[in-house]
């Protein structure tokens, strides 16, 4: 379903009835605007695990996307010298908003096969040719960000990429409830 803004403007991101909740539930947790070495290190398990060089662990707030965890050994991910946080992406940037809005995983082996996706900034301003990535879905039922992994190269990520990024979101998860249960002990 296409849907349009007040303007008239077409929204390629999906409409995302929860994001005020969202919200409230990362300010609850201390997610969603500072990177963590935690989730970092995560992150850089993620690339490993499905041998590629970008894995990201990304939260979802009401007003924009921001990368919690971020392994990369891409040039142009993260640039020192930008004049806003590189970890921090505008709503309608990527792919993970669709994974969120969707509450599923989204594996695109060549973004460009598909057009709704093949437009996205991601492509040309980072060179994203593939995508996988889960939510991360926590005790509450709300799906919080997803983790995910992009490379520039078309990826065959077949039934085993999605069973494998599927785990790792579990594992996600795990970490965030993990933080959840030391915030409420300390």
């Amino acid at each position: 379903m296409t849907t349009f803004d007040a303007a008239g403007h077409r929204h390629l991101s999906p409409v995302d009835s929860h994001a005020s909740e969202r919200a409230a539930r990362l300010r609850q947790l201390g997610l969603g605007d500072a990177a963590d070495p935690e989730f970092d290190a995560f992150a850089q398990r993620v690339a490993q695990t499905l041998g590629v060089p970008n894995a990201m662990v990304n939260f979802i707030t009401d007003t924009h996307q921001y990368l919690g965890g971020l392994f990369t050994k891409a040039a142009g991910m993260e640039d020192p010298n930008a004049e806003t946080d590189p970890r921090s992406a505008p709503m309608e940037t990527g792919y993970c908003p669709h994974v969120i809005a969707r509450r599923m995983a989204l594996v695109l082996e060549d973004v460009c096969d598909y057009p709704r996706f093949a437009g996205n900034d991601v492509v040309d301003k980072m060179n994203v040719r593939s995508y996988l990535g889960a939510p991360l879905i926590d005790r509450t039922g709300m799906a919080l960000g997803t983790v995910c992994v992009i490379d520039s190269e078309v990826r065959p990520w077949g039934r085993d990429g999605l069973n494998a990024i599927k785990a790792l979101a579990g594992e996600g998860v795990e970490l965030i409830h993990r933080r959840e249960r030391d915030l409420q002990a300390g």
